[in-house]
């Protein structure tokens, strides 16, 4: 028989309007997953289950979803649907059956009308809340309230009922202390500053309780391997302002890391080893004395909360933990700075070997991936900091695209080519995206790639007042393509961690983001995509710095040190002052990356490092143009824009 066919001309992606549906060889086939996760529901009288993408920890690894793609997933007995953001569409569409539909938003009031509009009065909305965030359960809850549904929390997770056996088994691999060389302070330091916050409240907090993953490593120094790509393990903390508590696999602990932990004990500095499971018993007894507790609502779950009177609650989106990790004092600036010239380096090898190796043919995505991921393998680097992006042609128009062995594009001259790559090293995680072009760029493709890159500059250069949440600014990396009608569909920067995650909060440029302060990391990275063509993300870490100005204010230190492809660049569509920036940041990637080229004796690199940071004269640029007038002037107003407006 003659295999369905797609009613477009495209075959990577499902077709369901056809009969029988079309779907491409990468789409996964869900059905018996979900017809025996709709048997559990049945049996505990569930007429639809949220599944979010995310575990425990709201850590977005959660490997027993139903659905291949990141977002949101809501069940009843006769459909299924997924909701997610715009880095994920295409991908939704290349992965999912013909079981889901696909909804192209993220709004939890959007997936509760849904819901409503799919299960009757009277029936049951079930979730395991140790799954949902404090904040995502209240909106849910907000959302169906006064709808004749019942929002049933189920603590027996549905699909790991249905994973059975076949889940994947708990991690085991060893716990084990950051050298001291490589932390900004011991961990005594920073308990002893935690526990002055304590003192310091007005509601005199008796404990904090830690669920993100990166809350425990970076507070106790430690490390793990729980999660691909981030050095966590699966822990909570209990600190009180007289004692310690960590939740974890105690077997798991090196030995250092356990003298670590005990060398103070008994004491106020002991750290009293607890087995992971009781997280919730240990906080339901401590609840019962005269206490108040301390969490962060983004990170805590619902599970936890709920055994937790209201009385003995102080409530924030972030714990002081969390905040505290975000200002990197300067001996952990110094490490991420020292790590991204090593990872500049890993950078601009991929870059030459590249140039040389595509004209040949020799090069696909993934043996492209596997390339950067090697030339890595240096100095205290300990893997990549997530799964390399490379894409080229239709397949960088996926935000989030990663090859696999057995379907990878060949990179080819003609086709604009995205890497979106990051390191773990002892001393900082880096992400960094470069677009490049060996060819010759259509006219769209190069100005849309301009365009790209004077958001980055402009968001980079840019003078702010402090306590400036990072949403009230990240339009300056937009307007560019704003001003032709384009637009880029993902937010415009995270945080980045030493030696911890590179998807950082609270930091970053969304609504839930803490205000902007120096000593923050955050990524600054436009793009623009046209679906099944091409793709561009230019994707720098930048330090939040102190301006020179006569008054306090505050402007970014970009910590990357890699030039832009000179191929994509139309210079008559920059400002003088742009072009002034690049040149000034070449000169800085000279300065900082070239010593190290030469140290290392990569002399055709070092030759290719300056044939790629020549500075660009300053006769092409845009003399008198709009969008110049337009940054003047709002860099001006930026002081009265700003009164009332801060976080």
């Amino acid at each position: 028989d003659r295999p369905p066919q797609p009613a477009s001309a495209r075959t990577d992606i499902r077709d369901c309007s056809v009969d029988p549906p079309y779907l491409p060889p990468t789409a996964i086939n869900t059905t018996a997953q979900l017809t025996a996760l709709r048997d559990i529901m049945r049996a505990h009288s569930v007429d639809a289950y949220i599944v979010p993408s995310t575990d425990a920890h709201m850590v977005r690894q959660q490997p027993a979803s139903p659905t291949p793609v990141p977002g949101t997933g809501v069940v009843t007995q006769d459909k299924a649907a997924l909701w997610t953001d715009s880095r994920y569409w295409t991908q939704a569409e290349r992965q999912l059956d013909c079981n889901w539909e696909l909804q192209r938003t993220t709004w939890i009031e959007l997936i509760a009308l849904w819901i409503l509009q799919a299960v009757p009065v009277g029936g049951n909305i079930s979730l395991d809340p140790f799954l949902f965030s404090i904040d995502t359960w209240n909106s849910y809850r907000q959302a169906l309230h006064g709808s004749g549904r019942t929002l049933l929390p189920i603590e027996n997770n549905l699909v790991d009922q249905v994973w059975g056996d076949q889940r994947p088994p708990p991690a085991s691999s060893e716990i084990y202390t950051l050298p001291a060389a490589f932390t900004g302070s011991s961990w005594q330091e920073k308990v002893a500053g935690i526990r002055q916050q304590m003192e310091q409240h007005v509601r005199r907090p008796t404990a904090v309780l830690l669920s993100g993953l990166e809350e425990t490593a970076w507070l106790f120094n430690l490390r793990g391997h729980d999660i691909p790509y981030n050095p966590v393990f699966y822990s909570y903390t209990l600190l009180t302002n007289t004692s310690i508590s960590l939740f974890v696999d105690e077997m798991r602990l090196s030995a250092a890391a356990r003298q670590s932990l005990r060398a103070d004990c008994p004491g106020p500095l002991c750290v009293e080893l607890q087995e992971y499971g009781q997280t919730r018993a240990h906080l339901q007894h401590y609840a019962q004395g005269n206490v108040t507790i301390w969490l962060g609502t983004e990170y805590t779950t619902y599970g936890l909360y709920g055994v937790i009177p209201q009385e003995k609650l102080l409530e924030d989106s972030y714990s002081p933990v969390m905040l505290a990790k975000a200002v990197k004092n300067p001996k952990e600036q110094e490490l991420l700075r020292a790590a991204h010239v090593r990872d500049a380096v890993a950078v601009i090898q991929y870059l030459l070997w590249l140039e040389k190796m595509v004209p040949q043919g020799q090069v696909d995505e993934f043996s492209g991936a596997q390339h950067i991921d090697t030339l890595r393998q240096s100095e205290h680097n300990r893997g990549p900091s997530f799964q390399s992006i490379s894409a080229s042609g239709l397949n960088a128009a996926l935000a989030h695209y990663s090859p696999s062995n057995g379907s990878s594009r060949k990179l080819s001259v003609d086709e604009m080519y995205l890497s979106d790559t990051g390191g773990q090293y002892l001393d900082g995680t880096t992400d960094i995206t470069r677009t490049v072009h060996w060819g010759v760029p259509t006219p769209l493709q190069k100005e849309a790639y301009t365009r790209v890159l004077m958001g980055n500059i402009d968001l980079s250069r840019l003078v702010f007042p402090p306590n400036t949440a990072g949403r009230m600014v990240e339009s300056f990396a937009r307007r560019a393509l704003w001003d032709v009608g384009l637009n880029y569909g993902h937010g415009t920067g995270h945080g980045i961690g030493n030696f911890l995650s590179v998807h950082e909060w609270p930091v970053g440029f969304q609504s839930n983001n803490v205000p902007l302060a120096a000593g923050m990391f955050t990524s600054i990275e436009p793009g623009y995509y046209r679906d099944g063509e091409f793709g561009i993300r230019i994707e720098d870490v930048a330090l939040v710095v102190n301006a020179q100005t006569e008054k306090p204010f505050l402007t970014f230190e970009v910590v990357s040190l890699v030039p832009y492809d000179r191929n994509l660049i139309n210079l008559s569509l920059l400002s003088p002052e742009q072009i002034r920036y690049l040149n000034t940041y070449y000169e800085t990637i000279r300065a900082r990356v070239g010593p190290e080229l030469q140290r290392q004796r990569l002399d055709e690199e070092y030759r290719w490092l300056q044939r790629n940071t020549e500075p660009f004269p300053l006769g092409s640029a845009a003399t008198t143009t709009t969008a110049t007038t337009i940054l003047g002037t709002l860099t001006s107003l930026l002081p009265t824009l700003f009164t009332g407006l801060q976080a």
